[in-house]
């Protein structure tokens, strides 16, 4: 496209008093290589993207910043397609949505994945646990501590499933598994998030 790509994020806050462009001016002037609005660019959206990424990576935060740099970097190549059909934030963070589940099928096509049917022996109750868990505000922040302290694919198949809304044959596609692979996967996720949950709750109360 032509136009000056950024290096690692600088992020600056706009001067105080200037006057905030619209999304689409904003493209255009980035379009033309205008420094300012590059910099108003990065600095507009980078939190917005970077709370997303870093919610959905637990609990490997330690990647959070080269994914955002990809997210910025794919943007910034198809800048030239931006309609203003949706606000700018929102389709950063569609970009963002596609970049978290990249990674999430690049890592979860790597583990291995037991044969031994233990979803017949979940307790059901673990996924209500868990779905109400992530509904609540004041206990959403200790699911995400449980999902940093979990294996990396408990904590990714789980996030894939009930922050992502991705069904059981969705996941199975994108990864390749068969979906009674995957049923496994995260019938074992949630009895380890669940026995956790419940130490947790246990020690509040003493």
């Amino acid at each position: 496209m032509g136009q000056e790509q950024p290096g690692p994020l600088e992020i600056k806050s706009p001067s105080v008093g200037a006057q905030e462009l619209s999304d689409q001016d904003l493209v255009a002037e980035i379009l033309r290589h205008d420094r300012k609005a590059t910099a108003e660019f990065v600095a507009r959206y980078t939190d917005h993207v970077y709370r997303y990424v870093r919610r959905r990576l637990v609990p490997r935060v330690d990647l959070v910043e080269d994914l955002v740099q990809e997210i910025f970097l794919a943007a910034w190549q198809s800048l030239d397609k931006f309609r203003g059909d949706a606000s700018l934030r929102s389709w950063m963070l569609g970009i963002a949505r596609h970049k978290v589940e990249d990674h999430y099928r690049s890592r979860l096509r790597e583990v291995q994945i037991e044969d031994e049917d233990e979803a017949a022996r979940e307790d059901p109750a673990s996924s209500d646990d868990l779905e109400n868990a992530i509904a609540t505000g004041q206990a959403r922040q200790m699911a995400r501590e449980i999902l940093t302290d979990l294996p990396e694919s408990y904590a990714l198949i789980l996030l894939w499933r009930y922050w992502e809304k991705r069904s059981l044959r969705e996941i199975a596609d994108e990864t390749g598994r068969t979906e009674k692979a995957i049923e496994r996967l995260l019938a074992r996720a949630r009895n380890q998030f669940k026995k956790r949950w419940h130490e947790r709750q246990s020690a509040t109360r003493r």
